[in-house]
């Protein structure tokens, strides 16, 4: 049966101005500025004067540190932004560890190379990185009094894959990190009140992960580990990937305590990206935003969702709502290199509106004003110019309500809605 379908490609959303620069993980608005980090080198990081939205221009730009690092993280405060260093193409480059007990074991090239899901091609590839080896993970600390000339504070080194996601304030940086003695990445708080000499006050991580000090990890590789933990108020709240999510107690800052745990059930597919409250309560009551990040989707299985959960007690967390958007609303699900499905929100959240980022899906802006019942309010997905399918990635709002919606491989627009 063949059967012709038209898409409503954006609702209730005009764009301002599309900006046609690398694509990127993280976009940071503050001061008619948006801050750019890329996904891949030899892009690094973007400032973009937005004083005009109709006419976006990049007014300076920096380097990842060298060829083999990604710094595609970027936050802002005042005049200080933090940039991530990780390694770019981590988790295949990190299969190159598993070759030499592959060929202990007897196994040809061909056959290491299907037991990795990797092509013979590749094997030289992942020796010669693991040869190399990698020591440049961390995050950078740059004055941007000047957009027009960000000036490196600081630089520093942490371990292994280096820095992912993470969350700062005038005070602290709140780091997502490998560090050696720990299975995946921990949380590691740095003081920043001298930012040319960061400081470290604390760190947090799960039972199991510091196998240095003798613990058994209770996740299989690196499944149970911090994506980010978020600051709100005194409290901490850290997407533990496939270990759901945790609230830590920040008041006293170098101990920071856990005071609630939520694990999704095991039926739930794909790892929790982001988690954090809402800033107001809801009839008497405290509600929190969590997301999850859609991979590769295997037909039969749930994708990702965005939850609703109660936190009124955090000793008694509960999910009371999910949303997720169908396949059918998308005209390039399953195609080869699309991802499709839930990723990121906006992490302020100062209304019932929650910005989310859903990979082709584009950008979906719910409203949460009856937690129990989300619902869709406006979104945009209209493709690029050469007509490749949306991967947004992340999103952020500015003071005039202009919203950014940075694409993983190409551009960034600039939105406006129209309710």
């Amino acid at each position: 049966m063949k059967r012709e379908v038209e898409y409503e490609l954006a609702r209730n959303i005009r764009q301002v101005a599309h900006l046609d620069i690398e694509g990127g993980g993280e976009v940071t608005v503050q001061g008619g500025y948006a801050f750019v980090g890329h996904m891949k080198p030899p892009k690094g990081t973007s400032i973009i004067d937005i004083s005009d939205p109709a006419n976006p221009k990049v007014v300076s730009h920096v380097e990842p540190p060298d060829e083999w690092s990604h710094t595609h993280k970027v936050k802002v405060v005042g005049n200080i932004m933090i940039t991530n260093v990780e390694q770019d193409r981590r988790h295949f480059l990190r299969k190159g560890e598993k070759i030499a007990g592959l060929r202990a074991e007897g196994l040809s090239d061909a056959e290491i190379a299907e037991r990795l899901g990797v092509e013979i091609s590749d094997i030289p590839v992942l020796e010669e990185a693991l040869e190399r080896g990698y020591s440049s993970g961390g995050f950078r600390v740059w004055d941007v009094s000047d957009k027009t000339a960000p000036k490196l504070l600081s630089y520093v080194k942490t371990h292994g894959f280096g820095v992912h996601r993470f969350d700062m304030d005038a005070n602290y940086a709140y780091i997502s990190t490998e560090m050696e003695g720990y299975v995946g990445n921990i949380l590691v708080i740095y003081d920043l009140a001298d930012p040319t000499n960061p400081t470290e006050v604390s760190r947090w991580h799960m039972p199991g992960q510091h196998v240095a000090n003798g613990e058994t990890p209770t996740g299989k590789g690196y499944s149970h580990r911090l994506h980010h933990a978020m600051r709100c108020g005194d409290e901490l709240w850290a997407a533990v990937w496939h270990a759901g999510f945790r609230v830590l107690d920040a008041s006293d800052i170098t101990k920071p305590t856990v005071k609630g745990t939520y694990r999704f059930p095991e039926a739930i597919p794909e790892p929790t990206h982001t988690v954090m409250p809402l800033e107001q309560k809801i009839d008497g009551k405290r509600f929190a935003i969590a997301i999850d990040e859609e991979h590769g989707h295997l037909p039969g299985r749930l994708h990702g969702f965005l939850w609703v959960v109660d936190v009124t007690d955090l000793s008694k967390m509960e999910p009371i709502a999910a949303w997720d958007l169908s396949e059918r609303f998308c005209p390039w699900v399953s195609e080869d290199g699309v991802r499709f499905g839930a990723h990121q929100f906006r992490e302020k959240l100062d209304s019932t509106l929650i910005y989310a980022t859903w990979f082709a899906g584009g950008l979906r802006v719910l409203d949460v004003a009856d937690p129990y019942l989300p619902v869709e309010v406006a979104h945009y997905m209209v493709p690029g110019a050469s007509g490749a399918a949306p991967q947004s990635n992340d999103v952020d709002v500015d003071d005039r309500g202009l919203i950014y919606v940075l694409d993983r491989n190409r551009g960034i627009d600039i939105l406006e809605m129209t309710l």
